[in-house]
């Protein structure tokens, strides 16, 4: 009898994971946005393919990204916030870049740079990505190859996709707030200790730690790690956390499908931009409705950001297998990040620790 409830309830918990995997989510998102999102990214790629040199144009395609941060509010409060967006990407990838010059800081460059943009982002309640995309730059600039020298040259790239990219945010805002009136500017909450501090400290900890581990276990690109444990740490709840650990380790793997295809095919410079261009404007699509379903044009765009100045250098298996098994170990870390910033004793007691080590001048009464 037991046994029959067990199994009754392993059916129903079941089932109820399929409904929450096969659901769509309601969105207004009109096809203008993900055209801008993905012209913002996808401009650097064209130039840097007429003049041949795709890398330059992939790392001004990372700065193409700040678009995604655009709010839909006044024109002048929209353009302020993406400005200033722009200006936290732009610094959180030349740390990264100048963490790679001394291996062992790149840890607690990318730990501090978390912590500190997650508080950030936190104290103005914005909206997503939130931090995500600034712990993503610091991370890829922290595994780039380059000297010294190469720094300026870098993080001048960024900018110029930055740049570019506010630039398209203007005329689109134009167009835009021509047709639909703007949304109205939210007031900022009271920002709690919980919140801003003790779950930025939590989650940088946790993202300096998967780096660590992607570097003791000498990977590749130990970047595809922390990328994936910060997706999933993010989850404003233990479900949320479950359900994007799920839906990544899914979407990345039928991603990796997609992306074997794409790496079969005999791709140039101006395919390569043209493909990036068409799967930035799916993701945009898609993921405000299902984010499983936009990991999988998610995957092979990561892939290809990072790979695409130096495809041919390794066979198309060994890449797919280690992006898999380094997407599985991230989001491994990811979820044991969410059951520790989830749990209540573990923020009783942590949180109370934390608190004796800032001083109450610093905190805040808001805090």
């Amino acid at each position: 009898m037991a046994g029959a409830q067990r199994w009754t309830e392993l059916k129903r918990l079941i089932h109820a994971e399929i409904i929450r995997l096969t659901t769509f989510n309601a969105s207004d998102r009109r096809w203008p946005m993900p055209f801008a999102a993905a012209l913002s990214s996808g401009l650097p790629l064209l130039v840097g393919a007429y003049f041949g040199h795709m890398d330059y144009g992939l790392i001004s395609s990372l700065g193409g990204l700040v678009f995604l941060y655009l709010p839909e509010t006044p024109m002048h409060h929209r353009m302020v916030t993406l400005m200033a967006c722009a200006f936290a990407m732009i610094a959180s990838y030349a740390l990264g870049v100048i963490s790679h010059l001394y291996p062992p800081a790149m840890t607690l460059a990318l730990a501090f740079t978390a912590i500190l943009v997650t508080m950030v982002c936190r104290y103005y309640n914005m909206a997503p990505p939130g931090s995500f995309f600034f712990i993503m730059a610091a991370a890829i600039g922290a595994n780039a190859p380059g000297d010294l020298m190469a720094v300026p040259l870098k993080v001048g790239l960024l900018a110029m996709g930055c740049l570019l990219a506010c630039l398209i945010a203007f005329c689109y805002s134009l167009v835009v707030l021509r047709q639909q009136p703007p949304a109205p500017i939210a007031p900022r909450p009271a920002p709690t200790f919980d919140f801003v501090i003790f779950d930025a400290i939590v989650i940088g900890v946790f993202v300096g730690l998967s780096l660590a581990i992607a570097q003791l276990l000498r990977l590749d690109q130990a970047y595809w790690v922390t990328i994936s444990c910060l997706a999933v740490i993010q989850g404003m709840s233990l479900r949320a956390v479950w359900d994007k650990q799920l839906q990544r380790i899914l979407g990345t793997g039928a991603g990796l499908l997609l992306a074997w295809g794409l790496l079969l095919l005999p791709l140039d410079a101006w395919s390569i931009a043209l493909v990036m261009i068409v799967l930035a404007f799916l993701i945009e699509t898609l993921i405000v409705r299902h984010y499983a379903l936009a990991a999988i044009f998610i995957t092979p765009l990561t892939i290809l950001l990072v790979e695409a100045a130096t495809l041919g250098q390794m066979p198309a298996a060994t890449l797919i297998a280690a992006r898999f098994w380094d997407t599985v170990l991230g989001c491994l870390i990811g979820l044991l990040g969410g059951i520790c910033l989830h749990s209540p004793r573990f923020r009783a007691v942590l949180g109370r620790q934390i608190r004796r080590l800032i001083p109450s001048r610093l905190v805040g009464q808001a805090l």
